[in-house]
């Protein structure tokens, strides 16, 4: 298929899933990278305590608070 006929089909709201090899998909610059934090157990206590009032978990709540610190900046 050429590209503009793939971009037609996109422009019109066709479902263009099953024309896409997403088994070498990529996010750029979103590819995961552990990292390893030491905290002090009171502030583990406290983000936990954080996390379950939002129902979700630790990791999930220090993303969410550094995503919004990193893009307020």
């Amino acid at each position: 298929m050429k590209t503009s006929e793939f971009d037609q089909k996109f422009e019109a709201g066709e479902d263009i899933a099953s024309l896409l090899d997403l088994t070498q998909a990529r996010r750029p610059a979103l590819e995961p990278k552990r990292v390893n934090i030491d905290f002090p157990l009171w502030m583990v206590h406290s983000i936990d305590r954080e996390a379950r009032k939002l129902g979700v978990t630790r990791q999930s709540l220090i993303k969410m608070w550094l995503a919004d610190r990193l893009q307020t900046r």
